[in-house]
Formats: structure tokens, C-alpha cells, sequence
């Protein structure tokens, strides 16, 4: 019995082992099941284009207004929009879908933000939306956010999506490449 029961231990050590490295490797080594990329394009209302604008300053701290993005890393302004989504760089593309969602200035020391929104697909190669949420600090060449659901197409996805300055022209137009690597697909 003595010699039986270390075996038998070991056995049983080995096979957790097994499984643990077995389980671990594939989530560390994961593919994504879907990749896409999109760009959406934000023009912000500064007063004089609101025929163009595609996002608004909704709030605004004390020193502060609604047509000027506030010093001090903009700190304190919360932006609504519904911006265009395009399968190119080009503003001019047809687009593909809308981005609306907000986003939250929410440091003094570091230009940084806070997103949430939505990806709302209205073409005929997508149905449905994604929706994405994190933090973005904005001064890095790429950020990741989560990719935290979906709807028709992309029904509970889940994912990351890496954000990357495209173009930036002053305080009024920016572009973002989104780059979406889908984890979870149904």
C-alpha cells in the first residue's frame, strides 16, 4: 500500500499539471475569431461649423465653455458624438456605420480620456453594433480598449480594440484607426 499511494500521488500531480499548462496555453495563445478595421472621423462644434460637426461639448468645467475645449488637457469636458465610420482614412468614403457614444477629459496632468460607445453598422456586409469601453491616453501611438458587445452580427462579442491616431488637425478634427480583434464570436 506504502508503494502504491506515492505513485498513484504523482500520477495525479502530473495530470493536474496537464491540464493547468493545457488550459493556460490556450488562453495566452488565443486567435481572434473575427478582425476588422475601421477608421471614424470626429469634428468637433467650435461655433462656426455646425453644419459639419459631428461631436459637441456637452459639458465643461467652470473655467471652461461649450464651443472651446478647456485648458489644462482639456480636464473636465465630457463630448457626445455620432461620428461616420469608414473602411478607409478618407472622411469623403461612404460610410459604413456611426460611432456614437461619449468621451470624458478626465485628467489635468496628462492628456487622457475616458471613452464609451457604440460602432452601429448600417451597410450590408454588417448588422448589428459593437460596443466598446476604457481609458485612453491619448499621447501613447496606440492604446487598447475593450470590446465589452455586440448585437446582430456581433452578438455578445467580446475583444480588444487598439486605437491609434490616424489624423489630427488642431482641436476640431481627428481621425482613429480602430483596429478590433473579436476573441468571442457567436
Amino acid at each position: 500500500m506504502s508503494l502504491k499511494s506515492p505513485i498513484s500521488n504523482l500520477f495525479f500531480f502530473v495530470f493536474l499539471l496537464l491540464i493547468t499548462f493545457s488550459v493556460a496555453s490556450k488562453h495566452r495563445f488565443r486567435r481572434p475569431c473575427r478582425h476588422l478595421v475601421f477608421y471614424f472621423h470626429d469634428i468637433i462644434f467650435n461655433g462656426h461649423n455646425a453644419k459639419n460637426a459631428t461631436s459637441a461639448i456637452v459639458g465643461a468645467p467652470a473655467w471652461g465653455n461649450l464651443t472651446v475645449l478647456a485648458a489644462q488637457n482639456h480636464f473636465g469636458n465630457v463630448v457626445v458624438f455620432d461620428d461616420p465610420i469608414t473602411l478607409d482614412n478618407n472622411l469623403h468614403s461612404p460610410p459604413v456605420g456611426r460611432a456614437q457614444g461619449f468621451y470624458i477629459y478626465d485628467k489635468k496632468d496628462i492628456f487622457t480620456a475616458w471613452l464609451g460607445f457604440s460602432f452601429v453598422f448600417n451597410s450590408t456586409e454588417h448588422r448589428g453594433s459593437l460596443n466598446f469601453a476604457g481609458a485612453d491616453p491619448l499621447m501613447n501611438k496606440t492604446r487598447d480598449i475593450s470590446v465589452i458587445g455586440g448585437t446582430g452580427d456581433f452578438f455578445m462579442a467580446r475583444g480588444i480594440a487598439t486605437l491609434s491616431t490616424d489624423s489630427l488637425e488642431g482641436e476640431v478634427y481627428f481621425r482613429l484607426r480602430t483596429d478590433i480583434k473579436l476573441y468571442e464570436c457567436w
